[in-house]
């Protein structure tokens, strides 16, 4: 099922009682202090569509883009919650990153929120698609190394797939917050693409109502593409900071 609820905001399943659309990058899944008043989020601009009051069940960064679950009651927000809660729901995500992580899983304690000091364990799964050599150097660095990742939280903790990669000194590219800020800026100047490279790919799992199992996805954005399949086979100059 795939039908527009606005223009930017793609529908993939819909029925009496959750919602879940393809989120596109930069736009905030629900209101905060720091937002101009007049400003979109998704929960508003669904609502206004639907008429129906929009339950934020899960996370997503307004910097991530791709699936995102939105319930249309209290009951079903209550019964979705648990099942992220309980690990219920399988996710999925690409992101292209700094170097070649191979496959495997990250479990270091993350932080579980901004100016936070306090850690909670965390597990993240991740196998490498595809790896690019560019022509990029710039401190240290010659002739990087960027991949495509398939990954899969098996926690929910803040910014954890941002901080477990960065951890490990592969950098998501476009991590304003964790990632390497030098590698960040060169992207953009090259290709004149600036977003974050984290895209919610896939959500798995079982309707709490119907019992139907869902397995619902989202395209992996063009900008991923145009990194992977950019010419690096140009020179490009050091770059000073």
């Amino acid at each position: 099922m795939s039908k527009s609820v606005s223009s930017k905001i793609p529908v993939i399943y819909q029925d009496n009682y959750l919602i879940v659309v393809d989120k596109p990058v930069d736009l905030p899944v629900h209101k905060n202090d720091f937002m101009p008043k007049d400003a979109d989020y998704l929960t508003k601009i669904v609502g206004d569509i639907t008429g129906k009051w929009i339950y934020n069940v899960h996370r997503l960064d307004a910097k991530t883009s791709g699936v995102i679950i939105l319930a249309l009651d209290s009951d079903m927000a209550k019964k979705l919650s648990l099942k992220f809660e309980h690990k219920e729901i399988k996710k999925t995500y690409n992101a292209i990153v700094l170097g070649n992580p191979g496959n495997g899983d990250y479990n270091r304690k993350v932080l579980v929120k901004k100016k936070s000091k306090f850690k909670k364990t965390a597990l993240t799964n991740f196998k490498t698609l595809k790896t690019v050599q560019t022509k990029i150097s710039y401190k240290d660095k010659e002739n990087v190394v960027l991949s495509l990742m398939e990954i899969q939280p098996e926690t929910g903790r803040w910014h954890q797939i941002r901080q477990h990669f960065a951890q490990h000194r592969h950098d998501i590219l476009g991590d304003s917050h964790h990632g390497d800020f030098t590698l960040n800026k060169i992207v953009t100047q090259i290709t004149g693409i600036r977003r974050l490279f984290l895209h919610a790919a896939k959500l798995e799992f079982e309707h709490p109502v119907t019992g139907k199992f869902l397995s619902l996805e989202s395209k992996i954005p063009e900008d991923f593409n145009t990194i992977v399949d950019f010419d690096w086979s140009q020179t490009y100059l050091k770059f000073q900071q």
